[in-house]
């Protein structure tokens, strides 16, 4: 195996996936990377152009003796997840990501390495730009700010697309087809609150949750992983009112689509507890690493003395927000009946912060079914409105319904049969891919996902599997080829 990302195979699509980690793309600052991929595909006479919400669409004409082929769009979306651990300094917004090789899996030092959706569109505009590929008509289509709103999908119009095929490069399994996907809705409650004198004779703690596996919040939700968030005012629920534990500040969480793997909570309290307090977070770490056992083998749960600070949050409202935010699911709620071993509904929550004059508080609801959507986020809202929260359900966007008399799904799985001996796995996901949206303004689109193998997307312990991208890379040159005429 190769030690060196340059030395990868299929080195078409490494090559241009390291130019896509020099350049940072988070969400909502992708502008530099659709630029370069503009530069490179307007040198080759492609015809580019970006529409209205900013998507990049490419077209190419099929090479000689494909012409008579259905049109299809390879996608995908060209920001990431912006995650990094606690002793990282690294930038998202002017940094490039820094890569090395384990073994058989390309990593990134500290950070997400962006190979969700970053190897998709890196096969998807080595396509565009080789010239010995057999294809028909190709587009191709680079969404942005996928990870935090799916803007560009929303606001794709129709019009801009010619293909009859659309082919999404954002799964995460090498050998799996997917045909459907579930819808989310953003929960985003608000809590006004009041802030007091920090009590005399009180002393502060910062406690941390950290070392949670963390990950994402929908094709990890079922795994029982530790939400740093919930762990932490479970001890405030536990302690605070027996310690005179009073909040001045909560920082759980990054993203409302990644389940949160670290906390930090700025608490105060009357010296003379001090010993007490200690114990305590000695004994609840005991606690929660005997309820969680290997799943969360690395978890740690400390506290640090710190600066006072000069103020803390009203008791009363403490009391409501650690009761609320300790209750909230965040878990699935429901098994799949049509699909074994998938997650119908589940909700995560995703963020707690605290500002001078109020507290913010984020969830991520998803379903395959749209209105069991529309209800659990209804039930998570109607959580922190109990408390006196002002609550938005915003971004809501639909699950993608399977179509099994998909012309293109025909041809891949006989496609992967013939290159591989065996038939791939024909699947549902538990996470908002953008065939839903997309469909919308291009209801008549037969559409089917597939990808390399990922592990550890949005969490610092995101890898790619090397020889999967060559096995990706030959079934998507394979599928190409063997598109069905019009």
């Amino acid at each position: 195996m190769a030690t060196n990302i340059d030395n990868l195979s299929p080195k078409a699509v490494w090559s241009i996936f390291k130019q896509i980690c020099d350049i940072p793309h988070p969400s909502k600052y992708e502008i530099k990377l659709r630029e370069h991929i503009q530069f490179l595909c307007d040198e080759r006479g492609l015809k580019t152009r970006i529409d209205s919400i900013g998507n990049l669409i490419v077209s190419k004409q099929a090479t000689k003796g494909m012409e008579n082929r259905q049109c299809v769009a390879l996608q995908g979306h060209i920001d990431m997840v912006p995650q990094k651990n606690a002793d990282s300094v690294h930038n998202f917004e002017i940094d490039p990501i820094s890569t090395y090789v384990d073994g058989e899996w390309l990593k990134a030092k500290g950070t997400t390495l962006g190979s969700d959706n970053g190897i998709g569109v890196a096969a998807g505009i080595a396509i565009m730009l080789a010239d010995d590929i057999p294809h028909g008509p190709i587009e191709l289509l680079c969404t942005i700010e996928e990870e935090t709103s799916m803007k560009g999908a929303f606001g794709l119009k129709p019009g801009y697309l010619n293909a009859e095929i659309l082919m999404n490069l954002d799964t995460e399994d090498e050998g799996e087809l997917y045909v459907g996907c579930a819808g989310g809705a953003d929960i985003v409650a608000k809590l006004p609150i009041e802030r007091v004198p920090t009590p005399l004779n009180h002393t502060a703690y910062e406690i941390s949750v950290t070392g949670l596996l963390g990950g994402h919040s929908g094709l990890d939700i079922h795994k029982g992983r530790g939400n740093a968030n919930q762990i932490v005012n479970r001890f405030l629920v536990s302690y605070a009112e027996t310690l005179g534990i009073r909040v001045a500040k909560f920082n759980g969480g990054t993203l409302r689509n990644a389940i949160p793997r670290e906390s930090f909570t700025l608490i105060t309290l009357n010296k003379n507890k001090e010993t007490e307090f200690l114990a305590a977070i000695s004994s609840f770490e005991k606690l929660i690493i005997s309820e969680y056992g290997k799943t969360e083998a690395n978890v740690s749960i400390k506290s640090i003395a710190v600066e006072i600070p000069k103020n803390v949050i009203c008791l009363a409202i403490q009391k409501k927000v650690q009761l609320a935010v300790a209750a909230c699911i965040s878990a699935p709620l429901r098994m799949s009946d049509q699909f074994e071993g998938i997650v119908e509904t589940s909700n995560n929550l995703g963020i707690v912060r605290s500002y001078d004059d109020h507290i913010e508080i984020v969830s991520l609801t998803r379903s395959l079914v749209n209105s069991a959507r529309d209800f659990t986020s209804q039930l998570i809202a109607g959580t922190f409105e109990l408390i006196g929260a002002q609550t938005e359900i915003t971004g809501v966007y639909p699950g993608w319904k399977p179509n099994p008399d998909s012309a293109i799904l025909t041809t891949m799985v006989n496609g992967y049969k013939e290159l591989y001996g065996k038939k791939p796995e024909v699947k549902v996901i538990h996470a908002g891919l953008e065939c839903g949206l997309l469909g919308e303004p291009y209801p008549q689109m037969d559409m089917i996902s597939f990808g390399p193998t990922i592990r550890g997307a949005h969490s610092p312990d995101e890898r790619c599997h090397i020889p999967s991208v060559q096995k990706f890379w030959d079934y998507l040159l394979y599928s190409l080829a063997n598109v069905p005429v019009k």
